[in-house]
């Protein structure tokens, strides 16, 4: 029985291989309901208002709505819950956080002269964290079936021995060394010792029942930092341009145990496990969004805005660790280490989300109240890892296009005035991106809130809560079971604005 114990010194690896897949595309590609107090309380249903410094987000005319200079934060505390159900074992995990999530400002410039139908011309800047990554998901339960042995044979399988038994981890591509972590943690065994063996058996016995946790702990952000111009004619259209620059910093960890049930015999085979691995992904994006708002009648308000793809330069960051511990009858037990101490730091690569186009509709009632409706589109089977010319790239794309959706976002929004309070509530409805509306099921939220204004300072305050379903597999492949799990996004946002 082989047993190794890994105490190679701490480094990078630079490696051409690609480890991406269709989680990391559509982990940039979606968008959370992000921004100020008032505009999470109405839904986002902003595209024919304007007048929020949250609304330039989903149309850029909405800056020359504004009256005055304005300038505003928003603090946001965000609560995310985990219900997990893995082959009937059901546990909960929590994650909070608190964070600027909305910080900008827009400035209105009046044309002197009078006669002109440009009756004004605004700049805005304006920052969004996108997405809060902050979160935690645990799930447990006991398989009856699968083993975690299945990934590492998916790999080994095809692979000669002399790369698994006299290469180095980090010298191999990412496929490889999955295969690598697995025979030199004795999970899996070559069926001959010959150095061409490409053929691989597993060293989990078969027949007991696998107890499975996996844990996964993500952090970070994708900030978005837009520069915005809009113009007026006549009070009646308005049009307006966003350039938007992006940037992400995501980290994951996920720790995987199993251990099994199965008769110890006088061979030593694998009793338990642990598998971690670490991620970090970071990098910059650059979008453009283009749009209109028309006044058809005092009350009466269209909106049209288009939002371009995100074109994502992105860079990863890999390291992985496993333990293993092998039984046999009346013998001690014993551990195999594979800590190569080595990150994976792949070749920069870029990323294309799909772009979106909104529709919206408003109806003001004087200065008593307001009721906003926004529909959105975007083909998320348009998602592309670049170069296409890449042959993993362009399989890892073929399969975002087959199983990818186009879908339907409706967003609600109202808000009633008394006085100098403000009252206010919406609806946000999103659909799956994917085809079979398991993976990743679609999206329900509610939220309210109310505001407050002091004249030339204004206080706002929002509860916004978000479900959603899915059921992603633990591994991209051979052991691809995963658990049930149902996300609520709670979040409490308070804006403060200040007129310039």
């Amino acid at each position: 029985m082989k047993k190794y114990l890994f105490l190679l010194l701490t480094g990078f690896t630079f490696s051409a291989a690609q480890s991406q897949e269709i989680t990391d595309a559509m982990r940039y590609s979606q968008d959370n309901l992000t921004g100020t107090a008032r505009f999470r309380a109405m839904g986002g249903a902003f595209g024919a208002l304007g007048g929020d410094l949250s609304s330039l987000n989903v149309n850029p005319a909405g800056s020359a709505i504004f009256s005055n200079n304005q300038i505003g934060a928003t603090l946001s505390n965000y609560n995310v819950k985990n219900n997990s159900n893995y082959f009937g074992s059901t546990t909960t995990d929590k994650n909070n956080s608190v964070d600027l999530s909305q910080a900008g400002g827009v400035f209105v410039f009046k044309n002197q002269n009078s006669n002109s139908n440009w009756k004004k011309f605004s700049v805005a800047v304006n920052y969004d964290n996108v997405n809060n990554y902050n979160n935690s998901i645990f799930s447990a339960g006991t398989n009856p079936t699968n083993s975690v042995d299945s990934y590492f044979l998916s790999y080994a399988n095809g692979v000669p021995l002399s790369d698994l038994r006299d290469s180095s981890y980090g010298s191999l591509d990412n496929g490889k060394q999955q295969a690598f972590l697995g025979y030199q943690g004795y999970i899996i065994n070559p069926v001959t010792t010959n150095s061409n063996n490409t053929e691989y058996t597993s060293n989990v016995p078969a027949g007991g029942n696998y107890y499975q946790e996996n844990t996964t702990s993500t952090t970070g952000y994708n900030g978005k930092l837009s520069f915005n111009a809009a113009t007026s004619y006549k009070d009646r259209l308005y049009i307006g341009l966003n350039l938007n620059s992006h940037f992400t910093d995501y980290r994951q960890s996920t720790s995987f145990y199993e251990d099994n049930s199965a008769p110890l015999t006088s061979d030593y085979t694998v009793t338990r496990l642990r598998f971690d691995n670490e991620l970090y992904t970071y990098g910059t994006g650059f979008s453009f969004q283009i749009g209109a708002i028309a006044k058809v009648t005092n009350e009466v308000r269209l909106g049209l805005a288009y939002e371009s793809s995100t074109w994502y330069h992105l860079s990863d960051e890999f390291s992985q660790k496993l333990v293993a511990v092998s039984s046999a009858a009346n013998l001690p037990d014993t551990n195999d280490v594979v800590d190569p101490q080595i990150t994976n730091v792949y070749a920069p690569y870029k990323l294309q989300t799909p772009s979106k186009l909104t529709g919206s509709f408003a109806y003001v009632f004087g200065k008593s109240g307001l009721i906003s409706i926004d529909y959105a589109m975007k083909d998320y089977s348009n998602t592309k890892f670049k170069p296409e010319n890449d042959s993993y790239f362009r399989d890892v794309n073929s399969y975002m296009n087959s199983v990818l959706d186009k879908t339907n976002e409706v967003r609600v929004g109202a808000e009633y005035k008394i006085q100098q309070f403000s009252l206010r509530a919406g609806y946000r409805y999103e659909q799956s991106p994917y085809k079979n509306k398991t993976t990743v099921g679609d999206l329900t939220g509610y939220s309210g809130g109310l505001g407050y204004n002091f004249g030339s300072t204004k206080v706002d305050l929002s509860y916004s809560t978000a479900k959603r379903n899915s059921q992603q597999g633990f591994f991209n492949q051979g052991f691809t079971d995963g658990a049930k799990i149902n996300s609520i996004h709670d979040t409490v946002s308070l804006t403060l604005l200040f007129e310039l």
